[in-house]
């Protein structure tokens, strides 16, 4: 299974992994529309936790049939953040999680974002997703549905209750997690800083002694 677009010898662009991605970007615009447009906070929480869900799936498509591509490598982890942004943001906005809770989350995401966007800027190689952080989007990813889940007043009381129970059972450890890794990308993105100036500088000597022979 392998459907995809290349220039011979070059990178995968349109493979499998990267269309999933493609329709959980484009299902973000559906989400927010049941929930404010249609009022229908249970429903746009089921879609939010099978777009989060697919998440994984994606990945394991990649690695199971060899379709790891740059392209997914990137794509992936900002389709993640923008869900995660969106969805969350949409929440606070519908009063369905606390606002603090929500808060440290959306400035967590805001502020990775301008990290790693400012070192690839600066000539910093890109990094990859670490597995605390891939946990901890996963577990927020099943909280927030959860607290939206639970805000439907249409829902019996004790499904309520056991929505708010997973929502907290999942959303705290999401949060340790989240956080512990954007600690850990602040060394990494240093390093990686590093590493895209070196390799720079590595490749302008050559040119300049390349040039030199000529």
């Amino acid at each position: 299974m392998d459907v995809q677009l290349t220039e011979p010898g070059g990178p995968r662009f349109l493979t499998v992994p990267n269309l999933i991605t493609l329709i959980r970007l484009l299902c973000i615009p559906v989400f927010v529309w049941l929930l404010f447009g249609e009022d229908a906070p249970a429903v746009a929480a089921l879609l939010l936790a099978v777009l989060g869900g697919t998440d994984w799936v994606d990945g394991y498509v990649a690695r199971r049939f060899n379709q790891v591509s740059e392209l997914g490598k990137a794509f992936d982890p900002t389709v993640d953040r923008l869900l995660l942004i969106v969805g969350v943001g949409s929440i606070i906005i519908a009063g369905a999680v606390p606002l603090w809770f929500g808060l440290i989350v959306v400035v967590r995401e805001v502020l990775l974002s301008i990290w790693v966007v400012g070192l690839l800027a600066a000539g910093g190689v890109r990094m990859d997703v670490t597995f605390i952080g891939k946990t901890g989007t996963l577990l927020l990813m099943i909280a927030f549905p959860a607290f939206l889940a639970a805000s439907d007043d249409r829902l019996a009381p004790w499904i309520t209750d056991l929505l708010n129970l997973v929502a907290w059972g999942t959303g705290l450890p999401g949060l340790v997690c989240s956080i512990l890794a954007f600690i850990g990308y602040i060394p990494r993105g240093l390093a990686s800083l590093r590493e895209g100036r070196e390799s720079s500088a590595a490749i302008a000597s050559v040119a300049v002694d390349q040039g030199g022979s000529a």
